[in-house]
């Protein structure tokens, strides 16, 4: 098995393992569906990792954060003076990877009117770039992944119903971690190791502390459970049940504002800073504070 962070031995996780290495020796659409923090895209990576174009590229897409304007030559690629400011040609998504695999994330935000040229490329993989008079054969594997129901959003009008059904050849769905809880400590065990080695740290972690991560519902999925392990293992001695009970405390508050800094939140601060040499973004996200708060934050400090 490739190196990968997808861990746990839950029922629901042995089956996706069992799919996954049934599919990746294939060229079969997949499609992924989970809510957010709960590891997509690390299925759709282990299924490349152990396909026949392990060797080739993988690349990821995030479909939500391209303006619909820009989906197609994103995807397809763009000839010089197809548009505004197209003053070279363009090779996309699909023609880059070729040979490959492309994992579409957050599918399920494409818009009604570019469903269909999705759906046509997956027929019969071809592709004409924006402003292009011929077409051409790409050999590209597709994996999606959404945290929607696609089914819905096809009974709703939202989704095209044939290209959900040419999706969905296999469905992969991943389980919250609510649904996962004897999974927890082996996560938090696997996080905790992973930042004590980056930050070069020996943080412990309790019985307590176990039973506590266990026991809170992680609504942000693994991904929220590794931020609190990330910043525990910078600010905590050991990980205990009440510096589990802090950290959640703090990140499910971190939206309000604090007027004022007492001496213990200036070392913690000042602490983040120095495991993270100096890295402002990555301090914020383990501070669970967004960066302009930080900024303000050191201002204050005289940092």
């Amino acid at each position: 098995m490739p190196e990968t962070e997808m861990i746990g031995f839950s029922a629901g996780m042995v089956e996706i393992y069992k799919t996954v290495s049934h599919v990746a020796e294939t060229d079969v659409t997949v499609v992924v569906e989970g809510e957010t923090g709960t590891g997509k895209d690390l299925v759709a990576r282990m299924i490349h990792r152990l396909s026949r174009r392990a060797a080739q590229p993988f690349v990821p897409v995030d479909c939500g954060s391209i303006a619909p304007s820009l989906l197609e030559s994103e995807l397809f690629g763009a000839m010089r003076g197809a548009y505004t400011g197209a003053d070279r040609d363009r090779v996309g998504v699909f023609e880059a990877a070729n040979r490959g695999t492309v994992f579409l994330d957050e599918i399920g935000d494409i818009e009604l009117n570019f469903q269909l040229a999705l759906l046509r490329f997956l027929e019969n993989h071809e592709i004409r770039p924006v402003g292009a008079s011929r077409s051409k054969q790409v050999d590209v594997r597709v994996i999606a992944a959404t945290n929607k129901d696609l089914q819905r959003m096809v009974e709703s009008g939202k989704f095209r119903e044939d290209l959900w059904h040419r999706l969905n050849v296999v469905r992969i769905v991943m389980p919250p971690v609510r649904e996962r809880r004897g999974d927890v400590p082996l996560l938090a065990r696997f996080f905790l190791n992973k930042f004590n080695t980056r930050y070069s740290r020996d943080v412990k972690l309790t019985d307590s502390g176990i039973k506590a991560l266990q026991d809170y519902t992680w609504p942000g999925n693994v991904r929220q459970l590794q931020h609190v392990i990330e910043r525990l293992t910078v600010l905590a001695e050991r990980i205990d049940a009440p510096t589990v009970h802090q950290a959640l405390t703090v990140m499910e508050s971190r939206e309000k504002p604090v007027e004022t800094l007492a001496d213990a939140e200036e070392d913690q601060i000042r602490r983040v800073l120095a495991a993270t040499g100096g890295n402002k973004s990555k301090a914020a996200q383990i501070l669970g504070i967004e960066r302009k708060t930080l900024y303000r934050k050191l201002e204050r400090m005289k940092l």
